[in-house]
C-alpha cells in the first residue's frame, strides 16, 4: 500500500511539473521550484514535529500522535519530491555524453 501511495504522489508531482513547464517553458527553472518546495516542506515538517512535542508535553497524546503522523507524511513527501529527477535547463537536448544527438550539429554549427 505504501508503494502505491508513493507512486501516486510521484505521478502527481511529475504531472504538475510538466504542467508548469508547458505553461512557462522559457521563464521557469523546475530545479529551483523543486528546491523551494523542499525548503517549505522541511519547515512545515519541523513545525508539525514541534506541535507534536508541545501536545505531548501537555499530556494530549492523541493530538501529539496526529501531529507526529502528519510530520511523517511530510517527510515521505520530501523523500518523493527530492527523488524526482528534473533535467537541468542547460542539458536539454544533449545526449549522454553532453553532446547534441547525431544529425544535430548544435548551436555552434555554421
Amino acid at each position: 500500500m505504501t508503494q502505491l501511495h508513493d507512486l501516486r504522489l510521484r505521478l502527481l508531482v511529475q504531472q504538475e511539473s510538466e504542467r508548469i513547464a508547458d505553461s512557462q517553458p522559457d521563464e521557469l527553472d523546475l530545479s529551483v521550484v523543486q528546491a523551494r518546495c523542499l525548503c517549505w516542506l522541511a519547515l512545515l515538517a519541523e513545525a508539525h514535529e514541534e506541535q507534536a512535542t508541545d501536545a505531548e508535553r501537555r499530556g494530549d497524546v492523541e493530538q501529539a500522535m496526529g501531529w507526529f503522523a502528519d510530520s511523517m507524511r511530510l517527510r515521505d513527501v520530501i523523500h518523493v519530491v527530492s527523488s524526482i529527477e528534473i533535467p537541468l535547463p542547460d542539458a536539454a537536448g544533449l545526449d549522454d555524453d553532453g553532446l547534441p544527438p547525431h544529425g544535430d550539429a548544435g548551436p555552434l554549427a555554421a
